[in-house]
């Protein structure tokens, strides 16, 4: 395979296993603090997906209820390929916190009666969400918490 400049165009994905969370690199600034860019995989890589009202309304869940738990989360976003969401941190290089701070945030989807800012205001397809399908997923993924340090 000739190597890429995107890490994850680099990874064998017949080789991984969902459900992980893994570390996908860490980046520098010119004044030494460090970005953390992990991984969440939530579905299989070319065997599921995420149906995208789910994905949008769990990406919704997950951007605001992990602020809650960390201080420094820079940004949870999905990945194209609707199997999973990039979470980017300052400053924490602790996996184990990371695995917490992702647990505690589904916990709250479980919790949650609304997704935030769905609507068209705040959002820009307001018209493409679903709770109960964020929350099936934050259920899938809790009830294989134990399986997430295991990539392949």
């Amino acid at each position: 395979m000739t190597q890429m400049n995107v890490e994850s165009f680099n990874l064998d994905h017949t080789k991984v296993k969902a459900p992980y969370i893994r570390l996908v690199g860490v980046t520098e600034g010119d004044k030494g603090d460090k970005i953390y860019k992990y991984d969440i995989r939530v579905k299989q890589p070319n065997q599921e997906h995420m149906d995208m009202p789910a994905l949008h309304s769990l990406e919704h869940l997950m951007a605001e209820n992990s602020r809650n738990h960390h201080d420094r989360i820079i940004d949870i976003g999905p990945m194209g390929c609707q199997t999973g969401f990039y979470l980017a941190v300052l400053n924490d290089d602790s996996y184990e916190n990371i695995l917490q701070v992702v647990e505690n945030t589904l916990k709250d989807v479980l919790e949650a009666k609304e997704v935030p800012a769905c609507n068209e205001v705040q959002c820009g397809f307001a018209a493409s969400h679903s709770l109960e399908g964020a929350q099936e997923l934050a259920r899938e993924l809790l009830n294989k918490r134990d399986e997430w340090t295991e990539v392949f």
